[in-house]
């Protein structure tokens, strides 16, 4: 009873067997190609994943580039105003200098007038300073004629010597010089209040003198009035505090 399951297994098996071998060789054919397949599908899906990356590398040159052109769209921008804004100051500049040319062509009679005008103030004036007066007139004259000198330059000095002569009218001062008294040329000091007195006293302050507007000539002034020059000519030099003087003044209708 025990070997009648043994023979039938043993005979299931040759029967069996013979089967397998013969599904393996059917299955074979399949199980290479299916290799092969999914070999095809493991090279696919790297060149996949490769230009996956390369797709990922292109879109972010892509963004990055973007990003450039918009910084450098905005960049350019700017420099279009900057160059605008240039062009704009190279017009003015070009219709300043045209001014400038028309001005320089005007200017130079106007100078010239002003300095005759000038030099007519000082001959009818004070004959205050006259050697400093005449040499700066003088250095005038012969400026406009300097062609290394710029018109800016011309236009300076002249108004410069018209400051000084306005300057004199509130000022006071005292020089040396020399004066002719009673027909003899003596070394004096000068007292100029303004344009209102000019005053001259010897060195031994004996004599003294004015100059009188209305008939433009020298006259001797009393001796009482010796201390109050004296005074005058002290406080000149600094060497005494402002305080009041009495001195003649000469009356202009």
């Amino acid at each position: 009873m025990k070997l009648l399951p043994l023979t039938v297994l043993a005979t299931t098996l040759a029967v069996t067997a013979p089967s397998m071998a013969q599904q393996d060789k059917y299955l074979e054919p399949v199980v290479k190609e299916a290799g092969k397949i999914n070999a095809s599908a493991a090279g696919s899906q790297q060149k996949i994943d490769k230009m996956t990356d390369q797709i990922d590398n292109k879109l972010q040159q892509f963004k990055t580039i973007n990003k450039e052109i918009d910084g450098l769209t905005v960049y350019n921008a700017q420099l279009r105003k900057q160059i605008d804004n240039q062009l704009q100051e190279v017009a003015d500049l070009n219709k300043a200098i045209d001014e400038v040319s028309v001005i320089e062509r005007q200017i130079t009679p106007l100078m010239l007038r002003m300095i005759e005008g000038l030099k007519q103030f000082v001959e009818l004036d004070v004959p205050f300073l006259p050697e400093e007066r005449s040499k700066r007139l003088a250095d005038l004259a012969g400026l406009m004629e300097r062609a290394d000198v710029a018109p800016s330059e011309k236009f300076r000095r002249v108004m410069e010597a018209y400051q000084i002569e306005m300057d004199y009218g509130r000022t006071l001062e005292a020089y040396s010089g020399l004066q002719t008294v009673d027909g003899q040329e003596r070394d004096v000091d000068f007292l100029r209040v303004g344009r209102t007195a000019l005053i001259y006293q010897t060195r031994d302050a004996s004599q003294q003198g004015i100059w009188n507007k209305q008939t433009r000539q020298w006259e001797a002034l009393p001796s009482s009035y010796r201390t109050q020059v004296t005074k005058g000519l002290r406080m000149a030099k600094k060497q005494l505090a402002p305080d009041l003087l009495s001195l003649p003044v000469a009356l202009t209708d």
